[in-house]
């Protein structure tokens, strides 16, 4: 920004996050000043129509969002349109330009990230994405800058409100399922009518790489994430993970260990004692674990305008404070270390059981015999009365590896004595 006492602002965008975004720079204005020491002004908004709370009468519109992006009188774009397709290319050719890039987009950094970063290096401008991330939850700036001389070993949350609200929900006393609490989360705008990227843990795994790399300095890996969404979680597991002392979160864990990283974000069971337990509703909660600080945890709003919205404007204030800081992921990029990422079938942690088997003797037994022969022992087990001749048995296990899990599960599913499909839920 050549003029360093003004930073003019280009908005890509206009919908939830960037009307937000805009009236938050409007009505804040005098406070951001105060504490970039820099007028922060919107000069030019592309949109494809006007929105209803966001007053432009001073502002330059363009219904082309790449006419922003080729604004001479622009500093910093703002990409809030979302998806990767057209964002990639605007935020290409903004870099390009020479402009500082700010986005909430977490599909774009995660899948792409690594291009820009590089595109950014050689055109000495920056890309901020705290928004994309967590919504107004400032994680990225807690663990780059709060946690900077700690050496970080895990990295756990539940960084999507919409799987956190239907578990919440499925936690309660009507015995609701997945799909119609779906509807409802539906019909109150929190899941959209195609709610894959929710359900299906794909919105949870752009965040995770996102956090992997800058927790350990790590090249994005979206590709290489184990990813496992609710939509198999019934209310009985539910129940029953409860009577056992946990309740089920849709957790994103990233660790790293001298064996590589894990990527992987499924169901989880958590204690109900632990903090993350208690993060009900839409809200997100990540915690971190390092060698000074300890285990910190991180909470409040995921999603929603002002709430991201804020966090965009955080990464605005910084570029206006700072200029230009270290572009990238928040490591030089002669820092980034190629690491092994972990297979899941190396990674341990103990599971939990629900089957359905006959009400026969010996069953149990042969059932103890084949988890045994694979080094499993049951630290948890819940027997039901018959009912047709047939017990769900639920159990929770000792620490133990994923292949060992599989290759128990594969030889109790062949015996005849086991009925339909075998539930399994990892446990922090």
């Amino acid at each position: 920004m050549a003029d360093v006492s003004q930073c003019r602002v280009g908005i890509c965008g206009l919908g939830t996050v960037a009307s937000a975004t805009y009236n938050l720079l409007t009505r804040h204005a005098a406070l951001i000043q105060s504490r970039s020491g820099t007028e922060v002004t919107v000069v030019h908004v592309g949109c494809r129509r006007d929105h209803p709370d966001c007053v432009l009468s001073n502002v330059r519109v363009s219904r082309d969002i790449f006419e922003v992006v080729r604004d001479p009188e622009v500093d910093v774009v703002l990409e809030l349109i979302g998806g990767t397709d057209p964002a990639l290319d605007l935020v290409r050719e903004a870099l390009g330009n020479g402009k500082h890039v700010v986005t909430a987009n977490k599909a774009l950094i995660a899948e792409f990230g690594g291009e820009l970063f590089d595109l950014a290096n050689a055109n000495n401008v920056s890309i901020r994405y705290e928004a994309a991330v967590a919504g107004g939850i400032p994680i990225i700036k807690a663990i780059r800058e709060g946690l900077a001389g700690n050496e970080i070993s895990r990295v756990a949350g539940i960084i999507n409100g919409t799987t956190n609200f239907i578990l919440t929900e499925m936690e309660g006393m009507g015995n609701r399922g997945f799909e119609e609490v779906l509807a409802e989360a539906q019909s109150l705008g929190y899941a959209e009518a195609d709610p894959t990227f929710d359900v299906e843990g794909i919105d949870a795994a752009h965040k995770l790489t996102i956090l992997s790399t800058i927790a350990f300095g790590v090249p994005l890996e979206f590709e290489a994430m184990y990813t496992e969404g609710i939509s198999q979680i019934t209310v009985a597991d539910i129940r029953f993970a409860d009577e056992l002392g946990y309740k089920i979160k849709h957790l994103g864990i990233t660790a790293k260990d001298t064996q590589g990283v894990e990527l992987r974000v499924h169901p989880t069971l958590v204690p109900k004692t632990s903090l993350i337990a208690q993060v009900g509703g839409v809200m997100n909660a990540v915690m971190v674990t390092s060698d000074a600080a300890g285990e910190t945890m991180y909470y409040g709003a995921g999603a929603g305008g002002d709430a991201t919205g804020s966090s965009v404007i955080s990464d605005v204030v910084d570029l206006a404070r700072d200029h230009v800081g270290i572009p990238g992921p928040g490591y030089l990029a002669d820092a980034v270390n190629a690491v092994q990422i972990r297979p899941l079938e190396q990674i341990e942690s103990p599971f939990y059981l629900r089957l359905t088997a006959r009400d026969k003797p010996g069953v149990m037994a042969s059932l103890t015999s084949i988890l045994s022969s694979h080094n499993i022992s049951i630290e948890s087990l819940l027997q039901r009365d018959a009912k047709a001749d047939e017990v769900p048995v639920v159990m929770i296990t000792n620490r133990v590896k994923e292949s060992a899990m599989n290759a128990a599960l594969l030889e109790i599913t062949s015996q005849s004595n086991v009925a339909g499909e075998i539930t399994r839920i990892r446990v922090l």
